[in-house]
Formats: structure tokens, C-alpha cells, sequence
């Protein structure tokens, strides 16, 4: 049968896919429009599975805090290149992706993915239709999610750095900006823990051979190796955990001190660093 441009307009506007995608489909479909349907899904699946290895260093971070302030969620939805991330239809499907983990509060990304949309589909779904559309790999990278007594969030200018920094004992105080101070000092200085409690046995175990070495090369005597190393430790855990970093704007204080300062009590008990690229 004859493919009108009303019937390519009008699976396009259905699907969102690219005219001559869209009329291809209806040729090989004979005019069935849910047959084309599903054959533009389908070249989504191909380009998923032929592009599944390919590097995604581009993309969207994007946060959100509940209304009390005690929940906040970050998600980043990569892709391959600059380009794609600033399509509206992938910055919407972003949001879709926020939306999903901020009303159901899925547990993994696994969960989320799975979430029905409007439509029925699941998310992945959606991803899966507009890697067919768009022709390169997209996919939720990092799904987090913070609980405290209040949960502050900063995003980056660039997009694609988002902090979420959960607080306790605030003690009636307006912790807000001293939250958004922690969590620009967490986007800048990538602590890897909260505390020295926080960091693993494999980091610690390799930080100290590292300092080991570092001493032997510098000719210091063996039986002074194992006290040069904890201290090359402890100033690991100064530089590398957020509780004993400087802060940043005053490197008077640690970030401990800076709490303590702000409110009796007050301390960081989670955060979350989540960064494309």
C-alpha cells in the first residue's frame, strides 16, 4: 500500500523517531502502524546490543530533595558524545528518570529501570526507543540516594557533578548553606570516606605500602619504614576523608571543626558523589 507523509507524520509524532525512520518502518510494515512500532523498537534493541561496550563520558547529573528535606535523590543518564546530551528529548528522558526514582523510591537501578511509565513500558524501554532514535548507547549510570534529618543537594554548572550530603543532630538550626558549603567541598575534593573508619582495608593496606616505598626510595632505614607510613597515612586520611579535610573556604578549620562550629553536635552521616566523565 501506498505511505502517505500523514502516515509518516503521524508515527513520528507517536514515536518521536526520525522521518525516514519512521517511513521505512511503514513500508517494511505494509501500513501497520503498530507492526512499524514495533520495528522501530526493535532497531532500538539492535543499537543497544551493537553499541553496549561503547564508553558514555557525556551526559546528565540531576538531584532532588523532598519537600521535608529528609530524602534526596541524584541520578546520572549518560550517553557517547556532547551533542546527544543537550537533545531535548534526552534531557527529558532525564527527568523521566529522576521523576521515576523520586516516586517510587526504588531500591537499585535494576528497580528503576523496570518502573512503568505512562504509557505502560518500563523505563528501560523508553532508554532502549530513544538509542534507536538518537543511534548511540545511553544508560542510567548511577542511581543514589540519601536519608538524614536534612539532605542538601548542589549541582555543578557543568551538569554532569551532582552532591547530595545528608546531616544529623541539626538542633533546630539552618543547616542549609553549611550543607551546600559541604557538599561544594565533596564535588571539589572527592573524599573517598566520611571518616579514617570509612575507608577500607584493601586502600589502607595499599596507602601503606605506598608510603613504605616512597620511604625506602628516599633511603630511609628499614626499621623506620613502618612509622613514616602511618604518618604518611594519617596525612592520607586528612586529605582523603571528608571529616578531617580543611575546608575550603577556611582552612582554619577541618570540616568537623566547621560543623561543630556551625551547631553542638552537628555532623555529616552519609554522602554521595556522582559524576559523568
Amino acid at each position: 500500500m501506498a505511505i502517505t507523509a500523514q502516515d509518516v507524520n503521524r508515527l513520528r509524532q507517536e514515536t518521536g523517531a526520525g522521518m525516514m525512520d519512521c517511513k521505512k518502518a511503514l513500508t517494511e510494515a505494509n501500513g501497520d502502524f503498530e507492526a512499524a512500532k514495533d520495528i522501530l523498537r526493535k532497531q532500538g534493541q539492535k543499537i543497544a546490543s551493537k553499541r553496549a561496550d561503547n564508553a558514555t563520558s557525556e551526559g546528565i547529573v540531576l538531584t532532588q530533595v523532598s519537600d521535608n528535606a529528609a530524602t534526596g535523590v541524584v541520578v546520572a543518564l549518560a550517553c557517547e558524545t556532547e551533542p546527544v546530551s543537550k537533545v531535548e528529548d534526552f534531557r527529558n528522558l532525564a527527568q523521566s528518570v529522576l521523576a521515576a526514582a523520586v516516586s517510587t523510591g526504588a531500591s537499585s537501578k535494576e528497580e528503576l529501570l523496570a518502573t512503568p511509565q505512562a504509557d505502560g513500558r518500563s523505563l528501560q524501554d523508553h532508554i532502549t526507543d530513544l538509542m534507536g532514535k538518537i543511534g548511540e548507547k545511553i544508560d542510567v549510570v548511577s542511581y543514589e540516594t540519601v536519608k538524614a534529618e536534612k539532605v542538601v543537594a548542589y549541582n555543578h554548572s557543568n551538569g554532569k557533578l551532582g552532591v547530595l550530603v545528608g546531616m544529623s543532630n541539626t538542633n533546630g538550626t539552618d543547616v542549609t548553606e553549611v550543607g551546600k558549603d559541604i557538599a561544594m567541598q565533596i564535588a571539589a575534593m572527592k573524599p573517598i570516606a566520611l571518616d579514617k573508619d570509612g575507608v577500607d582495608s584493601a586502600t589502607i593496606e595499599r596507602e601503606i605500602e605506598i608510603g613504605k616505598e616512597q620511604a625506602r626510595a628516599e633511603g630511609k632505614p628499614e626499621n623506620m619504614l613502618e612509622k613514616i607510613a602511618q604518618g604518611k597515612l594519617n596525612k592520607f586520611y586528612k586529605e582523603s576523608t571528608l571529616l578531617n579535610q580543611e575546608f575550603v573556604k577556611d582552612s582554619s578549620l577541618t570540616i568537623s571543626q566547621l560543623l561543630e562550629k556551625t551547631s553542638k553536635g552537628l555532623t555529616v552521616t552519609e554522602f554521595k558523589r556522582v559524576a559523568i566523565g
